[in-house]
C-alpha cells in the first residue's frame, strides 16, 4: 500500500506550501543517499521527493486530497523529466546540494589573510592612572620580511602557478549521483587555496613572508582609566601575509593599588584621622590630593564619619573615544581618634574635663549612625 503523502513529509493536512518546503528540504538533505548512512536511503529519499511533487502543486494536492494516490494517477511516478525526480525548480536542487555538499560553485582563490592582533599587559600607578601617561611597551610580533618583502620567495624567484588547479586556487570533482554527474568543487589542497607555488622560498622567513621580531612602541594611556581596560591601537598587530592588512594591539591596562587613595566611579576616597581636641574645637588642616595638599577647614563638633567634598579632585570622566569630560571629586572620610596613652597633665585635664560633662548614658534615637554610613559607602549607596 502506498504511504501517505503528508505522512511521508511529516506534516498536517492544513500545512501550508512553506510548511511543506521546508519539511521536505529537510528530509532531502537527512536522506539524499550520497550523504546518509541508512540503508534504505535511496528508497526514502525517493518518496519524499515524490510526496513533494504532488503537494508542492495545488492541483494535484487538490485531486490527492479529494481521491487519494488514484486522483494523481502516479503522478509522482518517476519517468518524467530531471531524471525521474520531481522537483518543481532548479532552486530546490540547489538548496539540497549546496547544504549536503557545501557551496558547489563559490570555491575561490583564497584571499591572503589579516594578520593577528597581538595584547600586552602594561602597569601604572594610581595618580598615572589620573593624569594619563605615556609607556613605554615591548612585546613580540610578526613583521613584514625585510628580505623577501612579504613575498616568501628568495630574491630573484618568483611564486609559480599551482599545476594542480592552474592558478584558480580550487580543484573540481565530478561525483555520479542518483541525479546524474555532480561537480563539486573545494579549496585546492596542493597550494591551499592561494594558486601559486613558492619553488625557492626566502630563507630568512621560511617563505612565509614574515618573520617575527621585538617592537617597541610608545603607547598614551589617556587620563580616568580604570583597571582591565583595553585600549585598541590599530594597525599594530601582526603583519598581514602579502600585503594583507595588519591586525591591531590591545594594550590591557593594570593600576597599582595607593597607599591611602581608593577609587570608587570617578571618585577618589581618602580616610584620615583628627584627634578629639581639632574635633570639639575645630581646626583648618593640609590633606593630600593628587594635585598636591589643599587646605581643609574642620568645624568644631566634627564627628567620626563626617565626609568633606573636594570638588574636581577626582577622576576625568573617560569617554569611548578616549578623551575625558570634567572630573570626579574627592571625598575625605573623617574619623576622630580616641587618644590611648595620655601624659600626667593631659590625663589631668581630661578629668577635670569629664567632671564637666557629667556620666549621663544617651542612647541615640533617630538620624544615621557612623555604622550605617559605612555600610552604605561599602555597598555603593554613599
Amino acid at each position: 500500500m502506498a504511504k501517505d503523502y503528508y505522512d511521508v513529509l511529516g506534516v498536517s493536512r492544513e500545512a501550508d506550501t512553506g510548511e511543506i518546503k521546508t519539511a521536505f528540504r529537510r528530509l532531502a538533505r537527512q536522506y539524499h543517499p550520497d550523504v546518509s548512512s541508512e540503508a534504505n536511503a535511496e528508497e526514502r529519499f525517493k518518496e519524499i521527493n515524490e510526496a513533494y511533487e504532488v503537494l508542492s502543486d495545488d492541483d494535484k494536492r487538490a485531486r490527492y486530497d479529494r481521491f487519494g494516490h488514484a486522483g494523481v494517477n502516479g503522478a509522482g511516478g518517476f519517468g518524467q523529466g530531471m531524471g525521474g525526480f520531481g522537483f518543481q525548480d532548479f532552486g530546490d536542487i540547489f538548496d539540497i546540494f549546496n547544504s549536503a555538499f557545501g557551496e558547489q560553485t563559490g570555491a575561490r582563490r583564497r584571499a591572503a589573510s589579516r594578520g593577528r592582533d597581538r595584547r600586552v599587559d602594561v602597569t601604572i600607578d594610581f595618580v598615572d592612572s589620573v593624569t594619563g601617561v605615556e609607556k613605554e611597551i615591548e612585546f613580540q610580533r610578526l613583521e613584514t620580511c625585510d628580505i623577501c618583502a612579504g613575498s616568501g620567495t628568495a630574491e630573484g624567484a618568483r611564486p609559480t602557478t599551482c599545476g594542480s588547479c592552474n592558478g584558480s586556487g580550487e580543484v573540481r570533482q565530478v561525483r555520479q549521483t542518483i541525479l546524474g554527474s555532480m561537480v563539486q568543487t573545494g579549496t585546492c589542497p596542493n597550494c591551499g587555496g592561494k594558486g601559486t607555488i613558492i619553488t625557492r622560498p626566502c630563507r630568512n622567513c621560511d617563505g612565509s613572508g614574515r618573520k617575527r621580531k621585538r617592537a617597541v612602541l610608545n603607547v598614551k594611556i589617556p587620563a580616568g582609566v580604570s583597571e582591565g581596560i583595553q585600549i585598541q591601537v590599530r594597525g599594530d598587530g601582526d603583519a598581514g601575509e602579502q600585503g594583507a592588512a595588519p591586525g591591531n594591539l590591545f594594550v590591557v591596562v593594570h593600576v597599582k593599588d595607593h597607599p591611602y587613595f581608593k577609587r570608587k566611579d570617578n571618585d577618589i576616597i581618602l580616610n584620615i584621622s583628627i584627634n578629639i581636641a581639632q574635633a570639639t574645637l575645630g581646626d583648618r588642616i593640609h590633606v593630600d590630593t593628587v594635585d598636591g595638599e589643599v587646605a581643609l577647614s574642620v568645624p568644631p563638633g566634627t564627628q567620626t564619619g563626617k565626609v568633606f567634598r573636594l570638588r574636581g579632585k577626582g577622576f576625568p570622566r573617560l569617554r569611548s573615544d578616549g578623551t575625558s569630560s570634567g572630573r570626579g571629586d574627592q571625598l575625605v572620610y573623617v574619623q576622630v581618634e580616641t587618644p590611648t596613652q595620655l601624659s600626667a597633665n593631659q590625663r589631668e585635664l581630661f578629668e577635670k574635663l569629664a567632671e564637666t560633662f557629667g556620666r549621663e548614658i544617651k542612647p541615640q534615637t533617630g538620624g544615621r549612625g557612623i555604622f550605617d554610613k559605612m555600610m552604605d559607602f561599602l555597598a555603593g549607596d554613599e
